[in-house]
């Protein structure tokens, strides 16, 4: 039998989390599955939980029930190890499931999938990420710049649910923002700049449906980097909205270049993951390509 791991969000998809997730175990029930509930009052439990089961190889499977943070724990917790990871997507931005092409707010629709793919998981890219205080791996996207100080700020105003909660964060971040002076290297090669903003993707979208790279895919081998040159508050405000249909890759100030390392170093500036704090600039990032198997 077939034993999955499970960790559940209650907060997720404006308070659903804990519904959706009950509902996840019932339709688990009907299926010859056995689930671990690893769920616990905190993340970092939660983490703790995941990584137990998986030393003592009591699971053969980590499904977490939420968005991008909870997607951002399983790949985490399962990174290096070869164990598969499933997603019941319950969050209200729900950019890893969008490129996983998987069931979002369907219950019933996402256990069948995981089910359907339990012998055939997928095998997709992740990013292996060093910054000044931790390591850790990405599904989607490393940031430190002007995006990371919308999300830290985002972050912090629970009275906003949804998505819209960034757009008003970005509003208020732009009274006192200033360009970020940027070292990159490259691929070994070193580039200093001044810029809004530098992104490291292996998904084409953050933020609830911001397609900041398009064109990137998950299991390409290549890191895609999105630099946002130096623009205006107003010219940054015009182009904000182009960026839900990734029409801004058209912008003169844009550029997406591909990559298999970059490294960061942005003044200092807070480091996001997946909308997680990862710690602060510089950031390593590196492509580890066909590191995680996914149920998708």
């Amino acid at each position: 039998m077939t034993t999955l791991g499970i960790v559940i969000n209650p907060t997720s998809g404006r308070g659903k989390g804990r519904v959706l997730g009950e509902q996840t175990k019932a339709e688990f029930a009907k299926t010859a599955i056995k689930l671990i509930d690893l769920s616990a009052e905190s993340f970092a439990n939660a983490m703790e939980n995941a990584k137990s089961a998986l030393t003592k190889k009591t699971i053969d499977g980590l499904i977490v029930v939420g968005g991008d943070g909870m997607f951002h724990l399983a790949v985490n917790a399962v990174a290096t190890t070869g164990v598969p990871v499933g997603l019941v997507a319950a969050g209200t931005g729900n950019d890893s499931a969008r490129a996983l092409g998987l069931p979002i707010h369907d219950v019933k629709a996402a256990v069948a999938h995981i089910v359907e793919k339990i012998k055939a998981p997928r095998i997709v890219d992740l990013i292996s990420s060093v910054s000044l205080n931790k390591t850790f791996y990405s599904f989607g996207a490393v940031s430190a710049g002007f995006d990371a100080l919308v999300n830290k700020r985002a972050n912090m105003w629970n009275w906003i649910k949804g998505p819209v909660k960034y757009r008003f964060a970005m509003y208020r971040e732009l009274f006192s923002f200033r360009p970020i002076p940027y070292r990159l290297v490259i691929d070994g090669v070193e580039r200093e700049f001044v810029a809004n903003l530098c992104t490291i993707t292996n998904s084409p979208s953050y933020g609830g449906g911001l397609y900041v790279t398009p064109e990137a895919q998950v299991n390409d081998g290549e890191l895609d980097l999105l630099i946002l040159n130096s623009v205006s508050r107003l010219e940054l405000i015009k182009i904000f909205p182009t960026v839900y249909e990734g029409k801004h890759v058209a912008h003169p100030a844009v550029e997406i270049l591909r990559a298999k390392e970059v490294e960061i170093h942005s003044a200092g500036m807070p480091a996001y993951s997946d909308g997680e704090h990862v710690g602060e600039s510089p950031v390593v990032c590196k492509v580890l390509p066909g590191a995680l198997k996914v149920f998708a």
